[in-house]
């Protein structure tokens, strides 16, 4: 092999062996090449590709033939008109690759191919090599004026960062590798943390993942049920949270993954009892990639990957080495405590000042969301006013069998007073996205809608 390149799928697991499962029903490596290089040779001349599907399969397969292609996989933040306009602009060569029927994006838009019913491929192919310098991902972040930043992942950064991981959940479930196992994600294959953990740990890990993203709580459970073991859940500390108190029986699960924000030790804990293995919690920015990780029931502190070293403290931690070959500045508050590990203090875009005392949102979101009773809820913070001495905190609470009372008594015993919340704003959902993430901008145009209509009603 040239050192110049790096091969599409991992060396180890034979090519018979399942890349993916669909409706229990094996897709096999060899199989994947096959489709890939037959989706492939459909494609246009020039991308990148944005690929419109749910089905994780598919998704792959669109990246796998975009490479074969020279081309890259697009990765926005959403699909929004908005968003789908910027993407012209950024990229004039974009096009979308969907399912056959779904609605239009304002792109060039080329449908799968549909191999359902094809027969399992004999013929062997020869394994694609990726030039280990191709940018085959351009993930978009918001920056603080709105437009999407656009970050290019190189092959051989990913190639790393991936072996890194899959070496870290091997560790954490007693194994020598991945080989074997499945991976059944809540989360997105078009976010960053989907990307990674769901498609290339699979690609590039040696594991195998389920083409369906189930989302309500009997629908994971059926899926988990719908592959073999050991089994890997990928999801967020939001979809944890409604799987565990749905009172559903659940599957063994051999290792929890949890990603997009900081897990309380209570719940993790819950979902070790219910789910019958260990839950790891990964950390990682659009930037950097995956930096560290931990088991949130053994404590506190995060170990970085292998080859990853911190500099810096509080919020002017810096990370670098390994799949990180720039230092980077992470965008959050960390307690430095060596070279490898830190704690996680809060995002350093997200700490207030409310009547001289300093706290983070972060914070006070993890001590709303441990009381009993809360599904899920958020803190805002209003923009200053003329009219107002000192700004006061606005809690969004998905609690329906509490009252306001019983609320504030409990966050009394949790956080200090000067945070506890003038308004506590009542609703059936937080406007979170498919991750499970919270983003401010949704967060504020919920709470100023709902504190307007309630002053003119």
């Amino acid at each position: 092999m040239d050192s110049a390149s790096l091969p599409l799928l991992a060396a180890g697991p034979s090519l018979q062996a399942p890349l993916a499962w669909r409706g229990g029903q094996a897709l096999s490596r060899q199989r994947y090449l096959h489709d890939v290089q037959a989706l492939a040779a459909q494609l246009p001349d020039a991308g990148p590709v944005l690929a419109m599907t749910a089905d994780r399969y598919r998704f792959a397969l669109a990246l796998g033939a975009a490479l074969l292609r020279g081309q890259s996989g697009l990765l926005p933040p959403n699909h929004t008109p908005d968003m789908i306009e910027r993407l012209r602009a950024l990229f004039p060569h974009a096009y979308v690759l969907g399912e056959t029927g779904a609605a239009t994006l304002a792109l060039p838009t080329h449908a799968f191919i549909d191999t359902a019913h094809d027969t399992a491929p004999e013929t062997p192919l020869p394994m694609p090599l990726i030039a280990a310098d191709h940018l085959v991902a351009q993930v978009l972040t918001s920056g603080s004026t709105g437009q999407p930043m656009p970050h290019g992942k190189r092959w051989d950064l990913l190639v790393a960062n991936i072996r890194a991981e899959a070496g870290r959940i091997a560790e954490q479930m007693g194994r020598a590798d991945l080989h074997g196992v499945t991976i059944v994600g809540t989360v997105p294959a078009h976010h960053m943390y989907g990307f990674e953990s769901t498609v290339l740990i699979a690609l590039l890990g040696g594991a195998a993942f389920a083409a369906e993203r189930p989302f309500f709580p009997g629908d994971i459970a059926q899926t988990l049920a719908s592959v073999p073991r050991p089994r890997v859940l990928v999801t967020t500390p939001f979809h944890l949270k409604a799987l565990i108190e749905a009172g559903i029986p659940l599957p063994p699960v051999d290792l929890t993954l949890c990603a997009t924000a900081p897990l309380s030790p209570q719940l993790a804990a819950r979902a070790e009892s219910a789910l019958g293995g260990p839950l790891m919690e990964i950390y990682g920015c659009t930037e950097a990639g995956q930096v560290a990780t931990r088991r949130t029931t053994a404590g506190p502190e995060w170990q970085t990957f292998p080859g990853l070293q911190l500099s810096g403290d509080g919020d002017q931690a810096v990370v670098s080495g390994s799949h990180v070959p720039e230092p980077t500045r992470l965008a959050d508050v960390l307690e430095v405590l060596g070279p490898t590990r830190f704690r996680l203090l809060g995002r350093s875009n997200d700490l207030i000042n409310v009547a001289g005392k300093r706290s983070s949102l972060a914070h006070l979101n993890y001590h709303l969301n441990s009381i009993p009773g809360v599904r899920d809820g958020a803190f805002w913070l209003p923009p200053e006013t003329a009219t107002e001495d000192v700004v006061r905190l606005v809690a969004l609470v998905v609690a329906p069998e509490l009252n306001r009372a019983a609320l504030l008594a409990a966050l009394r015993q949790r956080v200090d007073a000067a945070f506890l919340p003038r308004r506590i704003l009542w609703v059936d959902e937080l406007p979170r996205d498919p991750t499970g993430k919270l983003p401010a901008a949704r967060l504020a145009d919920t709470a100023t809608r709902l504190l307007a209509g309630s002053r003119h009603g």
